[in-house]
C-alpha cells in the first residue's frame, strides 16, 4: 500500500507571493496550442486532415476501450456513492464546507456544462428521429415514427447523463481525496500515486501527464468557443438581420472572453461563484418556461418511454464499439462524446475538487454525478420532447431545416416557433454566452493552477497566467472561425480537441485503476 503522512486538521492556506511557474507544463502546452493556431492560419486544410484522421483512427482502434472504461467508471462511482466509503469527509472529520449547497451545485453544474445542452437539447433527438446522417440505419427503427421518437429520447439520455458525469465525478473525487485526505500534490499526476507510488510525482512524468491534460482542455475550450461563435452568430443573423462575419465574431469573442477572463481574475468567490449562480438561474427559467408553454403531457410520456428504452438497451449500447449500431450512430455521437468528456475530465476534476472541501464523498457524488445527470435528463426531456412533438405534428419541420442548413439552424428554427420567442431567443443567446464563459473561467483557473508549482487549493494562481491562457484560447477560436476556413476551421479544432481526449484516455484509464486500488484494495484512510 502506498501511504502519505496524514494530517487530520484542515490544511492552512499558504500563499506564495512569488509563485513559480511549472515550465515543464506551461511551455510545451503553450507551444502546441500556439502551433495549432499558426498551422490553422497557414494551412487550415492540413490541420483539419491531420486532426480528423488521427481522431477517426483513434476511435476506430480504441472504441472498445472507451466503452469499457466508461462502464467501469460508472460502476465505481455507484459503489463509492452507496457504500460506507461515501461517509468519508474530504479534508478529514473536522473539515467544514465553504459553499452552501445551492451555490456549490451551481458551480459544479455550470462549470462543466459549457454550451452542450443548449446546442444539442433540440438538435440531437431530431437528428436521430430523422436519420439525418444515417444514425438509424443499423437500429431496426424506422425513421420518422413514434418508435424513432422514443429511441431518440433514450439515446440522448444515455449520451448525456450518468456515464459522462461519472467520468467527471471520478476524476474529481480522486483529486479531492488524494489532495485533502492523503496530502498529495494538487495535480493530475497526484491521482496516480496509489498505482505507482510517490515516485510518479518526480522526474519527467508529472510534466508529460499534466501537459496532456492542459492540452486537451485548452483545445476543447477553443473548440467550444469556436462552435459557440458560429452558433450565436447564426442566431444574430437569423433574427436580427446582421450578417455574421469577422466583425460579428470579433465582437462576440471579445464579449465572451471578457466575461470569463474578468470572472477568472476576480477569483473563485467573487467571479466564478457569482457567474455560476446567474447562469444556473437562467437555465432554471428556460426549463420552467418551456414546461409551462410546451406540450407537457407529451414531454412526460416521451421522457418516461425514452427512459424505459434506454434502460432496456443499456448494456447493448454501453458495450458497442460501433460494429452493432454503426459508425454514424456510435462513433460520431457516443464515442465522440466520450472523447470530449474524457478530454475535460482531469482538469474538470481539479475544479470540482477545490470547491468540495469539507463535504462527504456521498455529497460530492450527489452534486457532481447524480443531480447534473438528472438535470440533463430533464433538459433533453423538455427541449427534445417539445421538438419531437412539433416535428410529428408538422408544426415545424426541423428535419428539413437541419438537412438544408445544418444542425445550428435547427435550434433557431425551434426557438422561433416558441410563444414569446422575441423574449426567449435573447435569453437563450445570453445563456449560451454565460454557459461558455462559466465553463471557461473554471477551466482557465484550473489550467493556471496546474502550471504553478505547489499551489494551494485556496490560493489564486497568478493573474497573468489566467490572462494568457484566456487570450490564447480566444485567438485560436476566432482565427479558426474568421480566417481559417469557417466551419472547416471549427471542425479542425474540434477534431483536434477530441484527439486530445484520445491521448488523455490512457491517463483516465490509469485514474480508474488508481481508484479501484485506493478504495477497494488498499486501506481507505479517513
Amino acid at each position: 500500500m502506498v501511504s502519505l503522512e496524514i494530517e487530520k486538521k484542515a490544511p492552512e492556506v499558504v500563499v506564495d507571493k512569488k509563485q513559480q511557474t511549472r515550465l515543464s507544463v506551461f511551455l510545451p502546452a503553450f507551444l502546441v496550442v500556439g502551433g495549432g493556431a499558426i498551422l490553422g492560419i497557414v494551412n487550415n486544410q492540413l490541420l483539419t486532415d491531420i486532426s480528423m484522421k488521427g481522431f477517426i483512427g483513434s476511435l476506430r482502434g480504441l472504441g472498445w476501450l472507451y466503452q469499457i472504461i466508461s462502464i467501469v467508471a460508472l460502476v465505481i462511482v455507484f459503489l463509492v456513492t452507496f457504500s460506507k466509503i461515501g461517509n468519508i469527509r474530504l479534508g478529514g472529520t473536522e473539515a467544514k464546507p465553504k459553499y452552501p449547497f445551492l451555490a456549490w451545485f451551481a458551480m459544479a453544474l455550470t462549470g462543466g456544462i459549457a454550451t452542450g445542452v443548449i446546442t444539442y437539447g433540440v438538435n440531437e433527438p431530431i437528428i436521430y428521429f430523422g436519420n439525418i446522417y444515417g444514425e438509424m440505419a443499423n437500429t431496426g427503427v424506422e425513421p420518422g415514427t413514434s418508435m424513432a421518437a422514443i429511441y431518440a429520447m433514450g439515446r440522448s439520455f444515455y449520451n448525456w447523463s450518468f456515464i459522462p458525469y461519472a467520468m467527471y465525478s471520478l476524476s474529481g473525487l480522486i483529486v479531492a481525496y488524494m489532495y485533502f485526505n492523503r496530502k498529495a500534490p494538487l495535480s493530475v499526476t497526484g491521482t496516480l500515486i496509489p498505482l505507482f507510488g510517490i515516485k510518479i510525482t518526480k522526474g519527467v512524468w508529472p510534466g508529460i501527464i499534466d501537459t496532456l491534460a492542459v492540452l486537451a482542455i485548452a483545445l476543447g475550450l477553443a473548440s467550444s468557443l469556436g462552435a459557440g461563435l458560429a452558433l450565436v452568430g447564426s442566431g444574430v443573423e437569423t433574427f436580427y438581420g446582421i450578417q455574421q462575419g469577422p466583425m460579428v465574431w470579433f465582437v462576440l469573442v471579445v464579449v465572451i472572453t471578457g466575461l470569463f477572463t474578468i470572472s477568472a481574475l476576480k477569483g473563485l468567490d467573487k467571479g466564478i461563484r457569482r457567474m455560476s449562480d446567474i447562469n444556473a438561474k437562467v437555465f432554471y427559467i428556460l426549463l420552467l418556461a418551456l414546461i409551462i408553454i410546451g406540450p407537457t403531457l407529451y414531454i412526460l410520456e416521451s421522457s418516461t418511454a425514452g427512459m424505459a428504452h434506454w434502460l432496456q438497451n443499456f448494456w447493448g449500447w454501453g458495450l458497442d464499439p460501433g460494429i452493432v449500431g454503426g459508425e454514424a450512430l456510435v462513433m460520431w455521437w457516443t464515442l465522440y462524446d466520450w472523447a470530449i468528456w474524457i478530454a475535460y475530465a482531469p482538469l474538470m476534476g481539479i475544479f470540482l475538487a477545490i470547491i468540495s472541501y469539507g463535504r462527504t464523498i456521498r455529497q460530492f457524488m450527489l452534486i457532481n454525478w447524480i443531480l447534473p445527470a438528472v438535470f440533463s435528463i430533464v433538459w433533453f426531456g423538455v427541449f427534445g420532447g417539445t421538438a419531437l412533438h412539433w416535428q410529428q405534428n408538422n408544426s415545424v419541420d426541423l428535419v428539413s431545416t437541419i438537412n438544408e442548413s445544418g444542425a445550428v439552424a435547427g435550434l433557431w428554427a425551434f426557438l422561433a416557433n416558441l410563444p414569446l420567442a422575441i423574449i426567449i431567443i435573447p435569453i437563450v443567446m445570453i445563456a449560451l454566452i454565460l454557459s461558455f464563459a462559466t465553463a471557461a473561467d473554471s477551466m482557465v483557473r484550473a489550467i493556471a493552477m496546474l502550471c504553478t508549482v505547489n499551489i494551494h487549493y485556496d490560493e489564486e494562481p497568478a493573474k497573468w497566467k489566467m490572462l494568457i491562457w484566456a487570450v490564447s484560447i480566444a485567438i485560436i477560436a476566432f482565427v479558426m472561425v474568421a480566417f481559417a476556413g469557417g466551419v472547416q476551421g471549427v471542425d479542425g479544432v474540434k477534431y483536434l480537441a477530441a484527439l486530445g481526449g484520445s491521448a488523455v484516455l490512457f491517463v483516465f484509464v490509469l485514474q480508474v485503476c488508481s481508484a479501484v486500488k485506493m478504495f477497494f484494495i488498499d486501506k481507505v484512510e479517513k
